[in-house]
C-alpha cells in the first residue's frame, strides 16, 4: 500500500479510463509501438486477447521490450463460472514488470489496474513499487474500478478518457 502520497510524483503517473467497449489494450499496444519508433525505451506489459484454433479465448501478457507472450488465462470448461485468470501466468508477468523496474526504462506500462489489483492481488505490488519509486507509469483502468484506483493512488496523477473502439 502507498502510505505517503506526499512523496508520489504526480507527473509520473497516468491512467487511461475506459469502458468495456473500448479497446484499451490495443490503444496501449499502439502507443508503446509509437514510442519505440521515437527511441523511447518502454518496459512492462500490455495485454492481448486471441482466439485459439478451437475458438477458446486466451489472454496474453506481452512483454513490450521483447515481444514475449505469456498466457495469463487458464483454460476452463465451457460451463465454468470461476475466474479464468491464471495466477502462474500472472506471476510470470509480474517478473517481467519487476525486471523492467530494475532496467530503468523511460516508461513502465502495466496493462491495467482492475479487479485483482483493487482487492490487493494481481500486479498491485508492482504498481506500488513503481509509484513509490517515481517511475513514469502508464496503465489503463476500467470505469468500474475508478473508485478503487482513486483510493489506491490518493487521486494523484493524470487520468485520461479513452475514446477508442475495437
Amino acid at each position: 500500500m502507498i502510505d505517503n502520497f506526499d512523496n508520489v510524483d504526480a507527473t509520473a503517473l497516468a491512467a487511461i479510463l475506459y469502458q468495456p467497449e473500448d479497446d484499451a489494450d490495443g490503444l496501449l499496444a499502439n502507443f508503446v509501438q509509437d514510442l519505440a519508433r521515437h527511441d523511447v525505451r518502454v518496459g512492462g506489459i500490455v495485454q492481448r486477447h486471441v482466439r485459439n484454433e478451437n475458438g477458446t479465448h486466451v489472454m496474453l501478457a506481452v512483454d513490450v521490450a521483447t515481444g514475449r507472450e505469456i498466457s495469463i488465462s487458464q483454460l476452463l470448461g465451457s460451463g465454468a463460472a470461476s475466474c479464468k485468470l491464471d495466477t502462474n501466468g500472472l506471476a510470470e508477468a509480474a517478473v517481467v514488470v519487476s525486471q523492467a523496474l530494475r532496467d530503468k526504462f523511460d516508461l513502465l506500462v502495466i496493462s491495467k489496474f482492475a479487479k485483482q489489483e483493487a482487492v490487493g492481488r494481481g500486479l498491485r505490488a508492482e504498481f506500488v513499487d513503481a509509484i513509490t519509486r517515481g517511475v513514469p507509469l502508464l496503465t489503463a483502468v476500467p470505469r468500474k474500478c475508478l473508485a478503487d484506483w482513486r483510493a489506491f493512488t490518493g487521486d494523484v496523477g493524470m487520468l485520461y478518457l479513452a475514446i477508442v473502439k475495437p
